[in-house]
């Protein structure tokens, strides 16, 4: 028990979850109605895209685990705390790492492609280079984040620049700078104690909200916007319009507090309604097998 607990700590299970059921949300949006469903393909990608990104999160470990260790939210962390070795850790991660790979060439060679350029900027480009230097890291490193729901669609569809498939990757991606922004304001004093130049660092809470709040809007406004990139329905009415709405409302209460309150509010809000946003091309897509 206490091994599968490390385990699950060091490959980050909550992370990975997210990242599955963004894909799977990939899946089903992009799989082509004419198409023979396979579960044992759906199986391969899924367990394809978990393995890839247990490897990755645990390999991030081991490449910061020094910074982990000046930051109180991370120094228990398996490595950081001297509870698993670098050198263990990262041959689990190699291995999880070249299981992913193997999965998803199984998959679709452009869900494969997908896989590595995600790996590369994450553990590459945003770990080594963003990250420790550029406040706006968040931006760039939103790239990675949002190529799982990529990854999904591309292993049942090639046209990967459709607008279909371009909205989801929009609303992952512009969902991660009010989230991981609301993170470094709950955390900003981990944060400057482990020299990570963040928005409410480097430039205090007052343009960090703005900023927030600018992107808050424009992550509501594309779901909004729904109709104009792909097949919507009274799903759409029935969940995207009064979420997004509720969404806005709370990051003004939490903004006209100065960040000081209303923060978990905000922050699960957030966190609720990319699944949301995500899975509801897919319900609309598919809510003519229900009404049959």
């Amino acid at each position: 028990m206490k091994s599968f607990k490390l385990y699950t700590t060091l490959t980050k299970i909550g992370i990975v979850i997210f990242v599955l059921f963004a894909a799977l949300a990939g899946y089903v949006t992009g799989f082509p109605a004419e198409n023979h469903f396979s579960l044992n393909h759906l199986l391969i990608t899924l367990l394809g895209v978990y393995c890839l990104s247990s490897g990755s999160l645990a390999l991030n470990q081991v490449q910061e685990y020094k910074l982990d260790q000046k930051m109180p939210r991370t120094s228990k962390r398996p490595v950081a705390s001297g509870k698993v070795t670098p050198m263990a850790a990262g041959i689990l991660a190699v291995g999880l790492l070249v299981s992913g790979i193997y999965l998803l060439a199984l998959s679709s060679s452009l869900a494969l492609g997908l896989g590595l350029l995600t790996v590369a900027l994450y553990n590459g480009i945003y770990t080594y280079i963003w990250k420790p230097k550029w406040i706006y890291a968040a931006v760039p490193g939103a790239i990675p984040g949002a190529l799982p729901v990529s990854i999904g669609y591309a292993a049942v569809n090639d046209n990967l620049f459709n607008s279909e498939s371009v909205y989801l990757f929009l609303i992952l991606f512009l969902w991660q700078m009010p989230h991981f922004w609301a993170l470094a304001i709950r955390f900003k004093d981990d944060y400057a104690d482990g020299g990570v130049p963040t928005l409410p660092v480097k430039l205090g809470m007052e343009k960090t909200l703005l900023q927030m709040g600018m992107y808050t809007m424009v992550y509501a406004g594309v779901a909004l916007a729904s109709p104009f990139f792909l097949h919507t329905s009274w799903i759409y009415i029935l969940l995207v319009i009064p979420l997004s709405m509720k969404l806005l409302l709370e990051f003004r209460k939490y903004y006209k507090a100065g960040g000081e309150a209303g923060w978990f509010r905000y922050f699960m809000w957030v966190n609720a309604s990319v699944l949301i946003y995500l899975f509801v091309p897919a319900m609309d897509k598919w809510n003519f097998l229900l009404v049959r």
